[in-house]
């Protein structure tokens, strides 16, 4: 699919809490930064997904006394895994690994700020009904294909395809450029969503 003016790269919570070191580390995080650097130099349109929670956010296991990260408990809007506290607002965990390099970058959209509602997704909240506003302001700005990159591949990259398919985007995502937590086989369970929701699934090498 040819990178054009109705094209946007969208990077996907490439933040310090995520690359190893941070508290919800995904393996060889770091790794993916300066091809994410390489790769955005070919997009007119990038935008910055942002993990963005308050303290005592309902996703962390600290927030729900007795359970621990990883444990899956029941919320308002279904099954919720809880996680490590990350991201956290004005946190250096929160901020974007340094050596991220974009600065032709339009928006940044933070994600997860309802402290009881979680989100993975860049553009839809875990209620599956709360937006982040990002749909609107693709369409708004005549961009009709929307190339992903980020962390971690079987979570908020996944979701984020998931529901640009849904939102009527085509949808693409640059595996290479993203890693994976791979909890319980999600990896796989996650690359096989994504088949069958019509999210091609390419290498870096098809675009430099």
């Amino acid at each position: 699919m040819p990178i054009t003016s109705r094209t946007a790269l969208l990077v996907i919570d490439v933040q310090n809490d995520f690359i190893p070191g941070g508290s919800l580390p995904v393996l060889e995080g770091e790794r993916i930064v300066p091809l994410i650097n390489q790769l955005a130099r070919q997009f007119q349109q990038v935008v910055i997904a942002q993990d963005w929670h308050p303290r005592g956010h309902a996703s962390f296991a600290s927030s729900h006394p007795g359970r621990q990260p990883y444990d899956v408990i029941q919320l308002p809007y279904g099954e919720q895994t809880l996680w490590p506290d990350h991201c956290v607002q004005a946190s250096a965990g929160a901020e974007f690994h340094p050596e991220l390099d974009l600065p032709h970058a339009q928006l940044v959209i933070r994600k997860g700020c309802n402290p009881d509602i979680d989100s993975y997704s860049a553009f839809l909240e875990a209620d599956r009904r709360t937006t982040t506003g990002l749909a609107g302001y693709l369409s708004e700005r005549g961009i009709d294909t929307v190339y992903m990159v980020g962390l971690a591949l079987d979570f908020c990259v996944m979701y984020t395809a998931l529901d640009a398919r849904a939102a009527g985007f085509n949808a693409v995502v640059v595996l290479d450029a993203c890693r994976g937590i791979d909890l319980d086989g999600s990896l796989a369970d996650a690359i096989e969503r994504m088949q069958k929701a019509g999210v091609e699934l390419i290498q870096s090498t098809d675009l430099i």
